[in-house]
């Protein structure tokens, strides 16, 4: 019953993914979630994503976002970054997955969506058959309580953790100290 909630990989942010082994692999697009996935709830994009987009897009891949938001407020996210995107996505429900898909014009199995909440990301991405990788969530360090969300998000992670079968699912594609210095 969990299972529906499991990521395909679990990184610790955006920032540790290699995403050249993820292109070597086949992988041609990716769905990025914005809020804290990307940067804190409701924050402008950072020159360290900015570089990130630029980064996956010199490889080869294609990015999407997709995000419960406002198109107002992923516009002002884009500001420096050259993406499309998919607003009032109503995730977990899988239309809007399918639009990303669509919009980046690859199947869903060349496809990977990268968020911070299994209730919302992962779970639509599973809906959809969707390879997914969750990230650790961008907290503030003023941010001392978690919400209900969040607690039971623990509790499903722990026990992603303890089904093996279900971990790194695609691979090795988490960046190494040699490949982080690349980059």
């Amino acid at each position: 019953m969990l299972k529906k909630f499991y990521p395909y990989e679990y990184a610790e942010s955006v920032f540790a993914i290699d995403y050249k082994k993820l292109y070597d692999l086949g992988f041609r697009g990716i769905i990025f979630d914005i809020d804290n996935t990307l940067v804190h709830h409701g924050e402008d994009s950072t020159p360290e994503v900015d570089a990130l987009f630029s980064e996956i897009q010199s490889i080869g891949l294609k990015t999407v976002l997709l995000s419960n938001n406002t198109d107002e407020r992923i516009e002002r996210f884009l500001e420096n970054i050259d993406s499309p995107y998919v607003y009032d996505a109503h995730k977990p429900e899988t239309e809007g997955y399918f639009k990303a898909l669509e919009i980046l014009g690859v199947e869903k199995e060349k496809a990977v969506v990268i968020g911070d909440q299994v209730f919302t990301d992962i779970l639509g991405a599973n809906k959809c058959g969707i390879p997914s990788i969750l990230v650790k969530f961008l907290r503030k360090a003023t941010e001392k309580k978690i919400g209900k969300k969040r607690q039971l998000e623990k509790a499903v992670l722990f026990t992603y953790k303890l089904r093996k079968s279900y971990r790194n699912r695609i691979g090795d594609i988490m960046k190494t100290e040699e490949t982080a210095n690349v980059s």
